[in-house]
């Protein structure tokens, strides 16, 4: 019945925003997959959004003025996230006062039911104690994965523990001072070119 509901939910969610594909179907193992993804033209991708941390609503907004990078992962990511996560930080440890200033990480997660506010705080100070952690009901959440072009897959496990795993996307999105999506980076982009890419919004580059 909660599967149920949830499915329910993302459909009603992507099909009112109009810009997003899903497609539930089940693996040769027998597992559930749900889809969310984005199928924007990347001009058109990026925009506000509010969702939800352990500080209470957070919007694109609240930093406009401030360059921000926004990652989609979740948590219990046994390998990508932390790679692009401790990437990210390594760049924020080689900004001055003056960049951290006018700089945002935010890490959005897309496994909400496990990924509450308190779990998200924690998960991002690991990182960098100015990362913010944020998430919402999927309501909320997809519609900001569809409007940035990203993807996430929920595979649900038959015969495991772990009930399901997520299959999201990898990349890096810096937007700029006014709140347009300036650059996406790949998977594991090399920390001088992410603190370059985030310096030329800046800039404050030399």
């Amino acid at each position: 019945m909660k599967k149920n509901l949830l499915s329910i939910s993302f459909v009603i969610s992507l099909a009112l925003f109009g810009m997003s594909v899903m497609a539930q179907q089940t693996d040769s193992a027998g597992d559930q997959v749900l889809t969310v993804e984005g199928n924007l033209p990347i001009e058109q991708r990026g925009g506000e959004f509010t969702l939800f941390g352990k500080q209470g609503a957070v919007s694109l907004s609240d930093f406009r003025g401030k360059i921000v990078a926004i990652y989609f992962g979740y948590s219990q990511c046994p390998d990508v996230c932390p790679t692009n996560l401790s990437i990210l930080t390594a760049a924020m440890k080689q900004m001055n006062p003056q960049e951290r200033a006018h700089f945002q990480a935010i890490f959005i997660s897309v496994d909400p039911g496990r990924d509450d506010p308190e779990r998200l705080a924690k998960y991002t100070a690991f990182f960098h104690p100015e990362m913010i952690g944020i998430s919402g009901a999927p309501a909320d959440l997809n519609p900001v994965v569809a409007q940035y072009g990203a993807f996430y897959e929920i595979v649900s496990y038959s015969n495991s523990e772990m009930m399901y795993g997520i299959d999201h996307t990898s990349e890096t999105y810096i937007v700029g001072k006014d709140g347009v999506l300036a650059a996406i980076l790949s998977h594991a982009t090399p920390r001088d070119q992410v603190l370059a890419a985030i310096r030329k919004e800046l800039e404050l580059e030399g």
